[in-house]
């Protein structure tokens, strides 16, 4: 049955100054059973926590996040593909994903076939070891090349590739969420829960453009779209959510970019109290 979980790329502030462990039993007392790891480095201590959590909180790790080139603390695909599949062997994880492709293989049809050629290969490498790999969109690969987007390129030049479909930015990238699960749902098992918000204009903002400060209402114009916790914003998640559940998806994970003052555990209890009212508690 699919599960609806947490993209820990949430927690690493917290991770960082608490420890993985904490994270997940916090994670795990707001009712959440799975965990997709990102942006927490996969030190021997950390994959420990993770380990140990999911053998005394019943907390799953569903998946786990790699660069495909070397890049900041996280592990790479073409330089670690050992130790990721280790880290995969080790915790029982199906899903690797890559949460986006190095800018410069996002500049032309060229550079997206060569990016394509090298995860693809890696794909079925991990495949071998029964292991998936996932690509993460964001709003960039809806760009167009030649009447194309570059989500499209992916999805047809990397055919063991998945696709792991982020709702919010394919609504920031100018698509539908729903048609996007239906146009990639052959290769899709992971979801990003992710809500868009627009927000108002600050009272300190209107007061300055009223003073001749154009660039703070610039700024501000530029910065209405938000992130937001699932069902405050304004997408349509029992269309997303059972689309997803009709095409097979495995695992759903509510994520969260920018919290705006609140604590994070605080967005997660939001969320997770909205898709509960939703008629979703069943898949927590």
């Amino acid at each position: 049955m699919a599960r609806i979980g947490v993209q820990a790329m949430m927690l690493r502030d917290h991770a960082e100054e608490h420890g993985v462990g904490e994270s997940l039993r916090r994670v795990s007392e707001l009712g959440y059973r799975a965990v997709e790891v990102s942006q927490i480095p996969m030190t021997a201590e950390n994959v420990a926590a993770m380990d140990h959590a999911q053998q005394e909180l019943g907390i799953e790790i569903a998946a786990l996040s790699a660069s495909y080139l070397p890049q900041g603390r996280s592990d790479s695909l073409s330089e670690d593909l050992e130790k990721v599949a280790a880290d995969c062997e080790r915790l029982g994880v199906r899903y690797v994903r890559i949460g986006m492709a190095p800018l410069q293989y996002l500049t032309s049809a060229q550079a997206v076939a060569d990016f394509c050629a090298g995860v693809d290969q890696i794909a079925e490498e991990l495949a071998h070891r029964g292991v998936r790999l996932y690509y993460h969109n964001h709003h960039i690969e809806y760009a167009r090349i030649e009447g194309r987007t570059l989500l499209d390129l992916i999805y047809e030049s990397a055919p063991n590739l998945g696709l792991e479909v982020d709702v919010h930015w394919v609504q920031r990238g100018g698509g539908d969420p729903v048609r996007a699960l239906h146009r990639y749902g052959d290769r899709t098992e992971l979801v990003h829960l992710k809500d868009y918000r627009v927000g108002l204009i600050p009272p300190d903002v209107i007061e300055a453009r009223a003073a001749g400060d154009t660039a703070a209402w610039g700024r501000a114009w530029k910065d209405l779209v938000q992130f937001a916790e699932v069902g405050e914003g304004t997408l349509d998640f029992p269309g997303i959510i059972d689309t997803a559940l009709q095409i097979g998806v495995q695992y759903m994970f509510v994520e969260q970019d920018e919290f705006y003052g609140r604590d994070v555990f605080e967005c997660l209890r939001i969320s997770r109290d909205n898709l509960i009212e939703m008629g979703y508690g069943h898949l927590f």
